[in-house]
């Protein structure tokens, strides 16, 4: 079943880029386009080959996935990468570069514990240290490639530092940008020292409208104040908005402020963007052929604002539409924001993200 799927899969995308014109515009980097496909990242050897395949066909060339250090960092300095290992290696024979986050503490490196929230580590030093395993691992002189000689070496020299700390549920209840600024300067430096060409990437900030966060743009100013300038390279933007419009104003916005705060020369990253075709009434859920035509809207504003706002790239979230979350199996917008149906069949969005890509990688 998988395996027929993923032939179906290949066969839209060739139609869609044999659809999509040829385009005068410089092209972006390999690593411009991403997407989040926690499906491939669970899925079984073959289903994850041939979604690879499939992405890096329709011009894919980076995944963003979490990098669950709960799980990873087993006791105390002993680190269970062997999972791991197979997904940035399968990744990289498929001409992928994987995004990973660095995310969830482990129990034992809580400072505190919450029933409904993530907490940062007790010490800073903690997380810094399960990134330089990492980089060391997986980075640029990553002892994975020393000993797989057969696989294409691809390795992460971008490293996103958390995941919405300006959510409450991301931050033990409270966020605190200084705080965060402060993990981000420790995980950053080292980082830096395993390799000083690494991209630091701030963790991807949402426009949240729930009352428990901190509007973005006000989360960014206090990160600023705070000094954060000089401990990343990209600023992470998970920038929902409800149409191209509003994502153009969102950027602006934030790029003005960078200026504001003397940091033309750093870049924003879309780590998420996305759109429901289905399920719960939702400002982001708007119809198959409102995700199609906001998909191709929104890539078309990337493509033509890119150089002016300093876009390093965009991640489209996500690649295939997943299965309400146990236990309580309630469905959300965000499960139907794939390009694929849970069946893994194309829709109209696959299309268009297709020949817009296209049109940015000519």
């Amino acid at each position: 079943m998988l395996r027929r799927s993923a032939l179906a899969i290949a066969i839209f995308v060739l139609a869609a880029l044999a659809a999509a014109p040829l385009a005068a515009a410089k092209p972006v980097s390999r690593d411009f386009v991403g997407i989040t496909a926690e499906d491939v990242f669970a899925g079984d050897a073959a289903y994850r080959g041939s979604n690879l395949q499939a992405q890096s066909a329709l011009g894919i060339g980076l995944i963003r996935q979490t990098f669950d250090w709960s799980r990873i960092e087993v006791a105390p300095g002993q680190y269970d990468l062997a999972y791991y290992d197979e997904f940035v290696a399968s990744a990289a024979a498929h001409g992928i570069t994987v995004l990973p986050i660095l995310f969830r503490t482990p129990d034992f490196h809580l400072g505190r514990r919450h029933a409904r929230y993530s907490c940062a580590p007790a010490s800073n030093a903690s997380l810094a240290a399960f990134a330089q395993t990492l980089v060391a691992r997986y980075g640029r002189n990553g002892t994975l490639w020393a000993e797989r000689p057969a696989v294409p070496k691809r390795p992460i020299a971008s490293w996103q530092v958390w995941n919405e700390p300006n959510l409450a549920q991301y931050w033990c209840g409270k966020p605190n940008a200084k705080a965060y600024v402060k993990m981000l300067k420790t995980v950053g430096k080292a980082i830096k020292r395993a390799d000083r060409r690494a991209e630091v990437v701030t963790a991807g900030l949402p426009p949240s409208l729930m009352k428990s966060a901190v509007p973005l743009l006000r989360y960014v100013d206090q990160m600023y104040k705070a000094g954060a300038a000089k401990h990343f390279d990209s600023l992470a933007i998970n920038s929902y908005a409800k149409d191209h419009k509003e994502l153009s104003r969102l950027l602006t916005s934030v790029r003005k402020q960078m200026n504001k705060r003397r940091d033309r020369r750093g870049k924003i990253w879309i780590t998420e963007l996305g759109w429901g075709d289905a399920g719960p009434k939702h400002r982001f859920n708007v119809g198959p052929g409102g995700q199609a035509k906001r998909i191709s809207k929104s890539l078309a504003v990337i493509r033509k604002k890119r150089g002016k706002l300093g876009l390093r790239g965009v991640v489209y979230f996500s690649w295939r539409d997943g299965a309400p979350y146990a236990p309580n199996f309630e469905d959300q917008w965000g499960l139907h924001t794939g390009l694929l149906d849970i069946t893994g069949a194309p829709k109209k969005g696959f299309h268009a993200f297709g020949q817009r890509v296209r049109s940015l990688r000519p």
